[in-house]
């Protein structure tokens, strides 16, 4: 991997409270490793908790934007990071649902880990996909209208998914990979 493929590229990373630090932090390392610029959206400004699974806080992180003040023409593309709480929080809040949407619209890449695909489900954009994610989602996937594989890594048109902290080495280089090719043009929502 070269340290600039993501050269010039603002990468948006969607969390709140309770999401999984290490799909978080990451992630956030890989992306700037390859000398993109990554920036924290949540659902309100200040600073939000990471957790260590879902019942040991971890470290706290400072929110760059809140998700109603920034949209997809913002950003590159987007990091959707898992943990039960943070994907429960941010799949029912509709400023969330159309920021996200607004990415699968404009056809940018998004990468998904764990249980953040349950805030795609509420976004409407995972009918006739093919991904992965924990598998304790693999119903709710396959009743939108996915179809949900067991595998390390899934990439279907700009959208990268995993499904859990052990994938996160393969994730993190098809995501790199993904977000340096750009938009999809194939890609829809």
């Amino acid at each position: 991997m070269t340290t600039q493929q993501l050269a010039g590229q603002t990468i948006a990373f969607l969390a709140t409270r309770g999401v999984e630090q290490v799909e978080l932090t990451s992630p956030w390392e890989a992306v700037q490793a390859a000398g993109g610029q990554p920036r924290l959206v949540s659902l309100e400004s200040g600073s939000i908790t990471a957790m260590n699974g879902d019942w040991e806080h971890a470290d706290t992180f400072t929110v760059d934007h809140a998700a109603g003040s920034v949209s997809a023409a913002d950003f590159d593309a987007l990091v959707m990071p898992g943990g039960t709480l943070n994907a429960d929080a941010l799949r029912v809040d509709t400023g969330v649902q159309a920021f996200v949407r607004g990415f699968f619209e404009a056809h940018k890449p998004v990468a998904a880990i764990c249980h953040a695909p349950w805030t795609l489900i509420n976004a409407g954009v995972v009918q006739g996909r093919k991904l992965t994610s924990y598998h304790s989602l693999s119903e709710d996937l396959k009743n939108a209208g996915a179809t949900w594989v067991d595998e390390e890594v899934v990439v279907d048109q700009g959208l990268t998914t995993s499904r859990n902290p052990g994938d996160l080495d393969a994730f993190n280089a098809k995501m790199v990979e993904e977000f340096a090719e750009g938009r999809h043009a194939g890609q829809t929502a």
